[in-house]
């Protein structure tokens, strides 16, 4: 009887940390969603004196940009989850995996994360820095800060270089189509990665 109710013991002690995990993430998604636009609005605002339409870049908020950024992030998403399966990569999570692992996360909780990190991380990197360092370095900048360039495991910085080359397609892209074609293929791709994997989850839930 001992070992029974020190077993539920152990499944609602870790229960109760997925939850508490699952809280920490939301919460992190809302803080890159509205604090990580602060400083890229205001470096901007220091060096350009820049205006809230303009940095949002509401003239370009148009349906043909999104579609072309929508796209992008889909199709670039597929590709890398191809290269992600290698089995170069098979000893080596990536950061989504990690995070489905660990947390119990629902489809509306992918595409939450991705809203948040689409809009953010866009908003901060896209139209508050690279203004100021240029597409090449900020590109550069945003993988590293993201963990995906190491010189300590090459093979970690493998996945940085799959990539990089998205990265490098939309900071381009941003400045021919706009900052919400940068924010939409943001999205795409981490949407498409996010669902891929949560199922891909749930399936080896139900099999096992």
């Amino acid at each position: 009887m001992d070992e029974y109710r020190s077993i539920f013991f152990i499944h609602q002690t870790r229960d109760r940390k997925k939850l508490t995990n699952i809280y920490k993430i939301r919460l992190l998604g809302l803080v890159t969603l509205l604090v990580f636009p602060l400083p890229g609005f205001y470096l901007l605002d220091y060096f350009q004196n820049t205006s809230l339409t303009e940095f949002f870049d509401v003239q370009n908020i148009k349906l043909i940009s999104i579609g072309y950024g929508l796209e992008l992030g889909f199709a670039y998403a597929f590709i890398a989850y191809l290269f992600m399966k290698a089995p170069f990569f098979e000893q080596l999570p990536n950061r989504v995996d990690r995070i489905i692992d660990q947390l119990p996360l629902t489809y509306a909780d992918g595409i939450f994360l991705s809203i948040c990190a689409g809009i953010g991380e866009e908003l901060l990197f896209r139209a508050g820095i690279q203004p100021l360092l240029g597409p090449w370095i900020t590109s550069i900048v945003f993988v590293a800060l993201h963990g995906y360039l190491n010189p300590w495991n090459w093979r970690f910085s493998m996945y940085g270089l799959i990539v990089l080359p998205f990265i490098f397609i939309i900071s381009f892209g941003y400045i021919h189509l706009g900052l919400w074609f940068s924010i939409s293929a943001h999205f795409a791709y981490d949407a498409v990665l996010f669902v891929i994997m949560i199922k891909e989850k749930k399936s080896s839930s139900v099999h096992f």
